[in-house]
């Protein structure tokens, strides 16, 4: 998988790719920095190099990559006829330039080129703002299920999932 996306005028270009074994350490220092805003609610890192390679195991990372490095990151696994999205994050100094959306669109494009009917995602309940986002690119609540048992948690949590259907 390989696009390349013009954010906006005077942007600079993003290819995007599929991760590769090479890839665990920037994408692990990526992960975490993105989800540094979950402090608040969870104790530590996100992951690891090891839960990176797990994840490879499972199924993909999507990274974003311009002239200067890896800019954000998208996983995505094949469930059957549906997929399952997660770990969407953006370099912060990137944050806000459109870059999530360009991953979105391209793990979306993954899983209906896989001939998905659906896209399933997770948040984890602190982070009420991503309700805003997803809904806002089609996405619905379906439920929610109890947050994982061995992240160490601040506050309770649990997670919201949520569903879209693919055309």
């Amino acid at each position: 998988m390989s696009a390349s996306a013009n954010l906006r005028p005077g942007a600079n270009s993003f290819i995007i790719r599929l991760g590769q074994a090479h890839d665990v350490p920037g994408l692990t220092h990526l992960i975490n920095a993105a989800f540094r805003v979950e402090q608040p609610f969870i104790g530590g890192d996100r992951t690891d190099p090891d839960g990176v390679r797990a994840y490879m195991e499972k199924g993909k990372f999507l990274l974003a990559e311009d002239c200067v490095g890896l800019a954000g990151c998208v996983y995505v696994e094949l469930r059957g006829d549906r997929g399952y999205l997660g770990l969407l994050g953006v370099d912060p100094p990137r944050q806000g330039t459109g870059l999530g959306r360009k991953l979105m669109d391209a793990a979306e494009n993954y899983f209906r080129e896989a001939g998905c009917c659906a896209v399933d995602l997770r948040i984890i309940s602190g982070r009420t703002p991503l309700l805003a986002f997803y809904r806002h690119h089609g996405y619905l609540e379906t439920g929610t299920a109890p947050f994982a048992p061995d992240v160490p948690v601040k506050v309770p949590c649990h997670y919201i999932c949520m569903s879209k259907r693919l055309v």
